[in-house]
């Protein structure tokens, strides 16, 4: 089974959070893509969290409850790692 799903630009990580039956997707146009699973064939449409341009590598911690993306420096964007946490 599969889905295909519109999401963010430009995207590089995308993670499955079984406890919630979610999908995170970073992407470096700016913004996070968030899907809730229906079943494995269907996902409704979450969120579009914005975040900064360029950030796209990402790493979710299913025991931390976590999401960190990588923020590239960019003309006046310092450089950082910004942490989301995932709520029910």
């Amino acid at each position: 089974m599969w889905a295909q799903l519109d999401c963010v630009g430009d995207t590089d990580d995308l993670f499955y959070d079984a406890a919630l039956r979610r999908l995170y997707v970073s992407g470096g146009e700016g913004f996070l893509s968030v899907f809730q699973e229906q079943d494995p064939s269907h996902y409704t449409y979450l969120a579009k969290i914005p975040t900064a341009g360029g950030a796209r590598t990402s790493l979710f911690v299913p025991n931390l409850k976590r999401f960190h993306l990588a923020v590239p420096h960019r003309d006046a964007q310092a450089a950082e790692v910004r942490v989301y946490e995932t709520q029910p």
